[in-house]
């Protein structure tokens, strides 16, 4: 069949909406009709040169909601019609990985693939985390597809693909947050503020926003943060949080990929027993740079990939959380715009300008 998709061809900048063809289901495969999509800086890292080793061409999107169109003959957990959220990390339900309680690393996101469904000419390309939900069709894995209640409304839920899973997962399923605890979050985008919706859920008594953006305030504070900080203005910044957290921070998360603060998020917590959850992504080759003593004081560092949530098991949990209005991924979303608009886009996402954009298909 023929669809559209936005096909970004190199680090220019932009991505081009081009018809291209979409193969049809395999045996294990979903043809969804996309209804929604976000934006989100992983996306716009393959436009901006961060991203190394990128096989051009490549449809971007890894964040989404749509309806289930057609299934292959070996698919059986889900049907024509199904409301579906594609997730970038697979859950097959029977490697040790999904058998375990620690990981939502499933064996296969790191078996290799070469799975290219989209099709321009003569060339066949892939989607971003064998997705591409920058796309009004797709067809990908059953392992990667994650069934939700149909009352969901797809065009705000479709922000739990990424942004939702990977903030709130961080807390709830990685960090695990306690009760009565301190939190600083370092970079409220529309990941630093599901962290800061977890961490409220969780029951934290003191959550710490910072941001050098001062337009992310008032988000942040409706999404729960207690005190928000513009760390240009403060000289000593793990300093600082250490004393408005009385002595270290219990967890800290950082949210932007950057060596300097995320030796701030170290710094700032409790030396016994803070914990630092890593989840922006350095750009290029960019490696880790801490103070040793740091983390022998006693102090943990963990990563944290999609939230440590299991996609399809664990996500639609996250869907009814919202439903029952405990999170509010609405005022998450600041703009919403078209397939064809999309570089602008990306360009509210470069700015700071917007929080989270979602294209409506």
């Amino acid at each position: 069949m023929r669809t559209r998709a936005a096909v970004a061809y190199g680090p220019e900048g932009r991505v081009v909406v081009e018809t291209v063809e979409l193969a049809p289901p395999g045996p294990r495969d979903v043809l969804i009709e996309m209804k929604a999509a976000g934006i989100c800086h992983s996306d716009l890292s393959f436009l901006t040169g961060e991203r190394t080793g990128v096989d051009y061409p490549l449809v971007l999107g890894h964040e989404g909601a749509g309806v289930v169109l057609a299934c292959g003959a070996e698919v059986t957990g889900v049907a024509p019609g199904d409301h579906v959220i594609p997730v970038g990390v697979p859950e097959c339900g029977g490697c040790p990985a999904c058998l375990s309680t620690r990981t939502n690393l499933c064996d296969e996101y790191f078996a290799p693939g070469d799975q290219r469904p989209f099709r321009l000419g003569d060339r066949a390309f892939k989607g971003f985390c064998e997705l591409g939900t920058f796309a009004e069709h797709i067809v990908v894995r059953e392992t990667r597809v994650a069934k939700i209640r149909p009352d969901a409304p797809l065009d705000v839920v479709c922000c739990l693909g990424c942004a939702g899973a990977t903030g709130l997962g961080a807390a709830l399923y990685t960090a695990r947050v306690e009760a009565g605890s301190s939190v600083v979050v370092f970079g409220l985008g529309g990941i630093g503020l599901n962290v800061v919706e977890g961490a409220r859920l969780a029951g934290a008594r003191l959550i710490v926003g910072v941001d050098s953006n001062p337009s992310k305030r008032e988000a942040a504070q409706r999404a729960g943060v207690h005190q928000f900080v513009d760390p240009r203005a403060i000289a000593d910044l793990p300093g600082h949080l250490r004393e408005l957290t009385g002595g270290g921070a219990d967890y800290s998360f950082e949210c932007v990929g950057s060596q300097r603060v995320l030796r701030d998020a170290v710094e700032c917590t409790r030396p016994g027993w803070g914990t630092t959850v890593t989840i922006g992504v350095l750009p290029g080759d960019q490696e880790i740079a801490l103070r040793p003593r740091a983390l022998l004081e006693g102090r943990r560092l963990m990563g944290s990939y999609l939230g440590n949530v299991k996609t399809r098991s664990q996500l639609p949990g996250l869907v009814d959380l919202y439903m029952e209005g405990r999170i509010s991924l609405d005022s998450l979303i600041s703009h919403r715009i078209g397939l064809d608009d999309i570089n602008r886009g990306f360009e509210l996402l470069a700015s700071g300008t917007a929080t989270r954009t979602v294209i409506g298909f």
